[in-house]
């Protein structure tokens, strides 16, 4: 049974100095970055994995069943942002890299009770992501992950801080569960697996009796004598 983490940090949509001050110190130049959003506070920005935090993506609608299994039943969420029809889960560090095997541990994906279930992307060390502005102009989702290894979206991380390039909409990016302090608390892959696997039971609806034979005749048996 997990124990329950509720962190008043993580109930606001509101990225706040330091949780900025913590997602900047992801990069080679954190300075850099907070300078760009002093300066553009409506820029997102690229930032590598791997070393503050790594990110899971998750489809929209899964993903919000499995952050509704992590408040109501679990420890709580780390940061949470979305992008595109996408949700990501901000995770601790190595996540991206144990969380597939035991994904695959747990048969994701075979045929079954998670057949209809989509796969889980797993952004970390040579990886990065575009994370929401500290103020967006406005609150469409948004936050997209990328990658250099394969399966993944194709990405380098960036040398330096900078905002996406055009046709980039700033207004696409929103936080849902945005970070307000420099050492917020992030799920490991067991959480996250753990979260995943109640999400896909809730989405898929298992019985016990096999599917009834739709060339069977039926009979009324309460006329029986």
């Amino acid at each position: 049974m997990l124990t329950p983490r509720r962190c008043g940090c993580m109930s606001s949509s509101t990225l706040t100095s330091d949780g900025a001050a913590w997602l900047a110190s992801a990069g080679a130049y954190p300075r850099s970055t907070l300078a760009l959003w002093e300066e553009r506070p409506d820029a997102p920005v690229v930032l590598p994995c791997g070393s503050a935090f790594d990110v899971v993506s998750t489809p929209a609608i899964f993903g919000r069943r499995m952050l509704d299994r992590l408040w109501d039943e679990g420890p709580g969420s780390g940061p949470v942002a979305a992008f595109r029809g996408r949700m990501l889960l901000f995770a601790a560090p190595g996540t991206a890299q144990r969380l597939p095997s035991l994904l695959e541990w747990e048969e994701w994906g075979s045929h079954g009770r998670t057949a209809a279930i989509p796969p889980l992307l797993c952004h970390g060390t040579g990886d990065a992501i575009t994370v929401p502005a500290p103020a967006p102009t406005a609150p469409t989702p948004a936050l997209t992950g990328q990658s250099t290894s394969p399966g993944r979206s194709a990405s380098t991380a960036p040398s330096a801080p900078s905002a996406p390039s055009a046709p980039t909409d700033p207004s696409d990016s929103r936080w849902l569960v945005a970070p307000d302090t420099r050492h917020p608390w992030l799920p490991g892959p067991e959480i996250l697996l753990w979260a995943a696997v109640r999400a896909a039971r809730s989405a898929v609806r298992i019985s016990i009796f096999p599917p009834p034979d739709q060339g069977a005749n039926v009979y009324d048996v309460s006329r029986r004598r």
